[in-house]
């Protein structure tokens, strides 16, 4: 295998790939972002899509799983890093080795179009935002979609949250979410402590839309007014709300134990 190598950080191919992992700005305006580690690169090659560059540092070449995607992805241009420049461009303690530049996925479905969704409302956590996304690709979500107040979907934090989730999805950011709701021909539905009606006891069959509100605040009055059903989530303990991602994955789980 042959390969290039970059030993200084004033090299100009290195000196954007620093900019896409540091910056939510950079990442948009490029269309493109970095993968950290063989399980996304993985994930992203069995959702049929292929990287633009993968970044290694030596360490890699010794690893069995990273040396197999690298044969596997011959036809994609590999770049070898001096350690100290990798590490700069991985937000982990003890980079693993890998790293892919990838476009982002366009936008594939439309609200309209849209079987089974979310909507997330300032989602702020990245580590939340990541889980999130990893529960709807679990549980079968075709699309969804983001405020303009939550975290980058593409962010390094994110991704790495995510497990690959983020490719299984159609991710729209900065979305109006209430012409969204308008334009959702199915059923939306959102939690409220003040809901008389459980969880357990909504039909979720069919069309199907929730909206998630921000870790503190909560679903604004507009997006709670918009939804056509609210629910209130069963807590016999002694707390009295569940942690953002948490409260997703049970939505998303009832939903899918209905549709068995």
């Amino acid at each position: 295998m042959t390969l290039k190598h970059i030993t200084s950080r004033d090299n100009p191919f290195y000196k954007s790939l620093h900019k896409l992992s540091s910056s939510a700005r950079e990442r948009s305006a490029a269309g493109q972002t970095l993968l950290d580690g063989a399980h996304l690169l993985r994930a992203l090659l069995e959702s049929k899509q292929r990287p633009l560059h993968l970044l290694l540092n030596e360490q890699a070449l010794q690893d069995e799983e990273i040396v197999s995607l690298l044969e596997a992805s011959a036809d994609v241009p590999q770049t070898q890093l001096d350690d100290a420049l990798f590490a700069q461009l991985s937000e982990l303690k003890t980079p693993n080795g890998l790293l892919a530049l990838v476009e982002i996925p366009p936008i594939k479905i439309e609200a309209a179009n849209s079987f089974f969704a979310l909507l997330l409302e300032d989602i702020q956590d990245p580590g939340n935002l990541g889980s999130i996304l990893r529960s709807a690709a679990a549980a079968g979500c075709d699309a969804v979609f983001l405020s303009q107040g939550c975290a980058d979907a593409w962010s390094p934090k994110v991704l790495r949250a995510g497990m690959g989730g983020h490719f299984a999805l159609s991710i729209s950011e900065s979305a109006d979410l209430l012409q969204v709701a308008a334009a959702f021909t199915g059923k939306l539905l959102a939690a409220s402590l003040q809901a008389e009606k459980s969880l357990y006891d909504c039909n979720l069959r069919g069309k199907l839309a929730f909206a998630i509100g921000n870790e503190g605040a909560g679903l604004s009055p507009a997006l709670q007014d918009a939804a056509q059903q609210h629910f209130i989530i069963p807590m016999p303990g002694k707390i009295e709300s569940l942690n953002a991602a948490a409260a997703t994955a049970v939505c998303l789980f009832e939903a899918v134990r209905q549709r068995r």
